[in-house]
């Protein structure tokens, strides 16, 4: 379901050809296009504007076309991320794990690549994050609010910006990872979990540390979903 809010600008026209301009508090998409049709009703609508609380403006054809599309779309979104570091050969493995909702199914995206180059464990982990931003990306995710879990407070406290960062390799990646998300106009929402809670993840992780790719999408059975 789409997380953006809508303001109704409705321009009324009075029998006396007055007009009166008249906004809304912000509602859901759905809660918009009930009352954007009983305003209809009345036989006075001068003018309908929609506007998303992103700074759009939509017009009634273009917000009905909206709805059509999100229904189609991948929505409560819960995403997460673990980097592993090798530091034998300076490899590291990231891992991703994407719940989702599609129409009436229950989806899961597990993926996980081995990348060369990068200094520590620290690292791998903005790597990862980076990595999972890409397979939102992948899903055609934009403009919703994607709630992301890792077990590196590090990397979740700096991007929500409790945490400063001193490292300039961190900035680097912290610069690339809000460019994606902006990108996307995802926002999000960061909690840290615990190592246990993120084994899917890091089991990834360590996997493409020994170059075993995995890449699934896949819809969940209920015994997946309560495991999950």
């Amino acid at each position: 379901m789409i997380t953006l809010k809508f303001s109704i600008e409705w321009t009324y026209e009075t029998k006396k050809k007055q007009k009166i301009q008249l906004t809304s508090e912000a509602v859901s998409l759905s809660e918009a296009l009930l009352i954007a049709m009983d305003i209809e009703q009345t036989g006075r609508v001068k003018e309908l504007v929609f506007a998303s609380d992103d700074g759009q403006t939509w017009t009634l054809k273009e917000l009905k076309k909206l709805q059509t599309k999100v229904k189609e779309e991948p929505s409560d979104i819960t995403a997460y991320f673990d980097g592993g570091f090798d530091k034998g050969t300076g490899e590291c493995g990231l891992g991703a794990v994407i719940y989702y909702t599609l129409g009436n199914k229950k989806m899961r995206v597990r993926t996980n690549e081995k990348v060369a180059e990068l200094d520590s464990n620290n690292e791998a982990e903005y790597a990862a994050f980076s990595f999972l931003v890409s397979a939102l990306e992948g899903l055609g995710i934009t403009r919703q609010t994607v709630t992301f879990k890792g077990d590196s407070q590090v990397v979740l406290n700096q991007l929500s910006g409790e945490w400063p960062c001193y490292e300039e390799n961190f900035s680097v990646w912290l610069d690339k990872i809000e460019q994606q998300l902006e990108k996307l106009k995802i926002r999000p929402v960061y909690v840290p979990i615990s190592r246990k809670e993120n084994n899917e993840a890091d089991k990834l992780a360590t996997q493409a540390l020994k170059s075993i790719k995995i890449h699934s999408n896949l819809e969940l059975s209920k015994e997946d979903e309560n495991d999950g």
